[in-house]
């Protein structure tokens, strides 16, 4: 359902059951699933790539140019999963050459005025608070929760079920199922609460926690606390991730509080 006075291209791709209120603007280069609801005033940009039962409210923009001078005006798009939530006033910004797209995942929840960089990657389940800000080619795992009036710096990676204190300044890579506060911000225990709500028993909980003393209570560097997990914990799925994504880190984990 259009209503009149919204600004539709004839070129965009609308599915069955889409609502799309007064003033809104959509281009041409557009695609829009089933089911979703955009609010008046939300403007969607080509190169947007909707999906299936979205909410997208009001003042909210997808698919506005990157904010980066190396941009060239290069094919690009900004795709967002289904079932995923938009709030007021929020920009997603397309892909740049260096990864040609924008990825916000299916159930994730922008609150308003937050900003989602060019080339960054959300997965499924994401939260981002209101005035958050991630700059460009963030990686965001599942289930990952960033806090309001958070700034991440490009290129960080931010690991599943992590949980960031509102007004964190994250400038190294956050690894899995912790909890960040703090400036400069440190690994403050694991994100049990989150963790549980999520069906993670205590023997997980507690297996995670006994990982994380290697890094952050033991005195080891990451290389030595890797060595020692691989020698003397079993091989879980929870156990491994920490450990590749620590392998991974091309900027570096952040710290403990006592460093």
């Amino acid at each position: 359902m259009k209503q009149a006075l919204a600004n539709v291209h004839p070129d965009a791709k609308i599915g069955q059951n889409v609502t799309i209120e007064s003033f809104v603007s959509i281009s041409g280069d557009v695609e829009i699933g089933e089911g979703t609801w955009i609010a008046p005033n939300a403007v969607i940009m080509d190169g947007a790539r909707i999906g299936k039962n979205c909410k997208i409210f009001p003042g909210a923009v997808i698919g506005g140019i990157p904010q980066d001078l190396k941009f060239k005006g290069e094919k690009t798009t900004v795709e967002i999963g289904d079932n995923t939530t938009i709030r007021e006033f929020v920009t997603v910004n397309r892909g740049t050459a260096a990864k040609g797209r924008t990825v916000v995942g299916s159930n994730c929840l922008l609150q308003s005025y937050s900003h989602v960089a060019h080339d960054s990657f959300l997965r499924n389940n994401v939260i981002l608070g209101s005035y958050a800000g991630l700059a460009g080619e963030v990686e965001v795992d599942d289930y990952a929760i960033i806090s309001p009036y958070t700034a991440v710096h490009q290129f960080c990676r931010i690991g599943k079920h992590a949980f960031i204190a509102g007004g964190s300044l994250v400038r190294k890579d956050i690894p899995p199922f912790v909890l960040v506060a703090n400036e400069p911000l440190s690994y403050v225990g694991v994100n049990s609460v989150g963790l549980r709500r999520r069906g993670f028993d205590i023997d997980k909980v507690n297996e995670i926690q006994n990982v994380y003393r290697y890094f952050y209570q033991k005195g080891l560097n990451n290389t030595q606390a890797i060595t020692a997990i691989e020698a003397e914990m079993d091989m879980s799925p929870e156990r491994d991730e920490i450990i590749l994504f620590v392998k991974n880190s091309d900027r570096g984990i952040i710290k403990g509080p006592q460093d």
